[in-house]
């Protein structure tokens, strides 16, 4: 069976990675030219390490950990790494046995009783038996399916910028200004750390694709601060790895249509804010394909049973993203999260029990 999945973030990797290993032959179509670096931190606990430990990657995340012995850490099995980071182990653990396309996207999806026809920007037509849209909460094969960005973002107010910096001794420290926060991350044992700044605002309107925009709109925002924010935004102007976007949801009643279906931030964003978009992506890539290779390719069946085991863990987190935005306007951390919820400590149950690794493979 293959399968065209849209997006080279995180969820359209590790889904690649298992639909590679249940049978199936997946393709992973990427508009950017290469894989993308920079973000913030990501951290993993209960059943994304499972899972994460089942594609022999916990180890190589441990190596990766941005403050490993830190005392805010949850224990000695939570690692953080960066987002970047996290996604070249995704991409190496399956560029050898994965179809990579980057540099283009898809310009059209029609679907028939048999398949779905791609057209896309720049390659030449294809057919498909299935289409997986994992490309964020600017999901164009969302929009493409089931209907325009303004149905389904609810933006939460505030928006985050991210990039590293050289060498950095006050790491960990909180700088918080009315509507408006920066905060100091050591991102390696050699020195390097991350600013992330966060300031309040309603829906701004810029392109996606112009950095030196973004970094325009993040300086005037913090033009005329104090202590260290000049020296933050001197250094931000000349990063590389440069990340910003805004803190949004993305409520959906169905995530799929036919022969298409929708992972991660694309169908059931939490906002950056809740700190579990990465696992939602990894738990979620490892459920969707298993679901698959359980029902022998019925996609139907397969769908159906995904979202049944997601919609409580999706529900909770994003109940967890829009706490961590209310703490971030009345001047706390937003980066803060509980212990593991009912829901996490449900799926991570049901992670162990539906050992979809030893399923048969598909075709």
């Amino acid at each position: 069976m293959d399968v065209l999945i849209s997006g080279a973030g995180i969820a359209g990797p590790a889904l690649a990675y298992w639909l590679r290993h249940h049978g199936f032959t997946p393709t992973v179509v990427e508009r950017a030219s290469r894989v993308r670096a920079g973000g913030s931190g990501v951290g993993f606990r209960g059943e994304a390490l499972d899972v994460l430990d089942r594609m022999a990657l916990l180890e190589r995340a441990h190596a990766l950990n941005t403050h490993p012995g830190d005392a805010r850490d949850s224990g000695p099995c939570a690692p953080e790494i960066l987002r970047g980071d996290l996604i070249g182990l995704l991409y190496e653990a399956t560029r050898r046995e994965v179809e990579y396309v980057l540099g283009d996207s898809i310009s059209t999806l029609e679907q028939d009783a048999d398949g779905v026809r791609v057209t896309f920007e720049r390659g030449r037509p294809r057919r498909f038996d299935l289409v997986v849209g994992a490309d964020g909460l600017h999901s164009r094969t969302r929009s493409q399916v089931f209907g325009p960005r303004e149905r389904f973002v609810r933006h939460l107010g505030l928006y985050t910028a991210a990039f590293g910096l050289p060498s950095q001794r006050d790491t960990g420290l909180f700088h918080s200004m009315p509507g408006k926060a920066a905060d100091l991350l050591r991102a390696r044992d050699d020195g390097e750390a991350r600013a992330v700044l966060h300031f309040a605002s309603g829906s701004l309107t810029y392109d996606r694709d112009d950095v030196a925009q973004h970094k325009r709109i993040v300086a005037e925002r913090f033009a005329g601060e104090g202590g260290r924010i000049p020296h933050l935004l001197e250094e931000m102007s000349r990063a590389e790895d440069f990340f910003f976007d805004a803190n949004a949801q993305v409520e959906m009643d169905r995530w799929s249509s036919g022969r298409v279906v929708l992972l991660g931030d694309a169908g059931y964003c939490a906002a950056p804010a809740s700190g579990h978009g990465a696992s939602q992506a990894l738990i979620g890539a490892y459920i969707l394909a298993g679901e698959l290779a359980v029902a022998d390719g019925d996609h139907a069946l397969a769908f159906a049973a995904y979202e049944r085991e997601m919609r409580g863990f999706v529900a909770e987190h994003q109940q967890l993203g829009r706490e961590g935005a209310d703490r971030f306007f009345l001047g706390a951390p937003i980066r803060e999260a509980p212990d593991m919820t009912a829901a996490e400590v449900t799926l991570a149950r049901i992670v162990r029990l539906r050992n979809y690794v030893s399923s048969p493979a598909a075709t």
